[in-house]
């Protein structure tokens, strides 16, 4: 299959629009593990309980999108050699606990790695307040297309993953626990990707199990730096880049290690403790100090 770039780069993406509420806050942050404890420790209570409400940044990803533009034959990309490759967010105000908004996307670019390597394509979508029309949030991504490589673009520019701090050891960590049935909350926030639900889907993709979705890896991370530097009050953090390494299997435990790079940065990276391996990497954060 080939890709078609100027159809892509041109593509007239619509805006998606969104109402969520109350419920839709809760749900995500239960998708990301925020409530595995009784009693609730009061600094997560808020994220889970409607009275004070507070929504984690990071659900701003999941709102007013809409990719079903990438299955149209004319942009010619390959969807079953898709992976996600890197999630960026800027926050500019606080993610109301619910509230109706708009999403603006974008195509960055595409890189043309070769035809044996793939291809990277950057996109921006832009989080919108439906009534003031101000900006909540920028999210950008990274989509890895294996099977759309040698169609006769750019191959260099690509940015370059957060290089990470050698030498020296983390300066904090928090170990997260994931439940078993992490994913079949998590996807109830829109994401009904099958592989990672259905054991015989997981198989034909190579794994013995469903695994973990990968922004369902993110919003953890979220949560960690929040915990660690941002005294659980989600409205400091700014920013959260990071890069997806490995997949997460529910129910494994995820310890994310921090490194402080100058007041109200950091950079961070998640390992699973049970295997030892990192799956997410060249984290970037940024937070009010």
């Amino acid at each position: 299959m080939s890709l078609n770039y100027e159809a892509i780069k041109n593509w007239p993406i619509t805006q998606a629009s969104q109402r969520y509420t109350a419920k839709d806050t809760i749900l995500y942050a239960l998708g990301v593990g925020a409530a595995t404890e009784n009693p609730l420790a009061l600094e997560d209570l808020k994220f889970v309980y409607e009275r004070k409400l507070q929504a984690l940044p990071t659900f701003a990803c999941l709102l007013a999108g809409d990719s079903a533009w990438m299955a149209d034959p004319k942009a010619g990309i390959n969807l079953n050699k898709v992976l996600h490759g890197e999630q960026f967010l800027t926050i500019h105000k606080p993610l109301p606990a619910e509230g109706s908004v708009i999403g603006v996307d974008s195509v960055d670019e595409i890189y043309d790695k070769g035809a044996d390597k793939g291809a990277v394509m950057y996109m921006t979508r832009k989080i919108l307040d439906a009534e003031s029309g101000e900006l909540i949030a920028t999210s950008g991504w990274s989509v890895f297309m294996r099977g759309n490589g040698g169609f006769g673009g750019i191959a260099t520019g690509q940015p370059a993953p957060f290089a990470m701090p050698e030498g020296r050891a983390a300066d904090a960590s928090i170990d997260m626990v994931t439940r078993p049935e992490q994913a079949t909350i998590y996807r109830l926030s829109g994401d009904f990707n099958p592989l990672h639900i259905d054991p015989k889907i997981a198989t034909m993709a190579g794994f013995d199990k469903p695994i973990l979705h990968g922004m369902c890896s993110y919003g953890i991370a979220g949560r960690a730096v929040i915990k660690l530097r941002c005294g659980s009050d989600a409205s400091r953090l700014r920013k959260l880049n990071l890069r997806f390494a490995s997949p997460v299997f529910p129910g494994e435990t995820l310890r994310t290690e921090v490194w402080d790079l100058e007041p109200g940065k950091l950079a961070f990276r998640i390992r699973v403790v049970e295997r030892d391996v990192i799956v997410l990497n060249n984290g970037y954060a940024e937070f009010a100090a």
